[in-house]
């Protein structure tokens, strides 16, 4: 797993213009905690793309009640939201934006889960772990 310093200020100014309309006042410190916070009923854990320069990836996803490891080729989006949904969490994506930056890959999705519409969003090295983790923290601040 990359750790990055997140500058909070390229983050805010990578966010699509709709997220940033809706955050407008927030300074950047308070837009990624409202946005892009780990906190939540799901965590990702162990985190490997692939070695092989391929597609492929390895996630290990933390719930409440236990751990789920997730092995895909492809889609990052699909494989998250499958194995999502086969844990309770019905998540669609209703739009997706990335941007790579300085910083990483800035990833921001705004998801609808069990009736409710919020944007997720993330900063890593990786722009498929960048998903997997905006995909989470838009999961999460929707509660779950």
């Amino acid at each position: 797993m990359t750790i990055l310093t997140l500058d909070t200020d390229s983050f805010l100014a990578a966010a699509p213009k709709g997220l940033r309309a809706e955050s407008a006042g927030l300074t950047p410190t308070q837009f990624h905690d409202r946005y892009g916070a780990d906190s939540g009923p799901i965590r990702l854990g162990d985190w490997s793309p692939a070695r092989t320069g391929g597609a492929e990836f390895t996630a290990t996803l933390e719930f409440a009640d236990g751990l789920r490891t997730v092995a895909a080729s492809g889609s990052p989006v699909a494989a998250l939201t499958s194995a999502l949904y086969d844990e309770g969490y019905p998540v669609e994506i209703l739009q997706f934006h990335q941007r790579r930056t300085a910083d990483g890959t800035a990833t921001f999705v705004q998801c609808e889960c069990n009736g409710r519409r919020g944007w997720g969003a993330a900063m890593a090295g990786d722009s498929a772990e960048s998903t997997l983790r905006a995909m989470i923290a838009g999961v999460n601040r929707l509660g779950g």
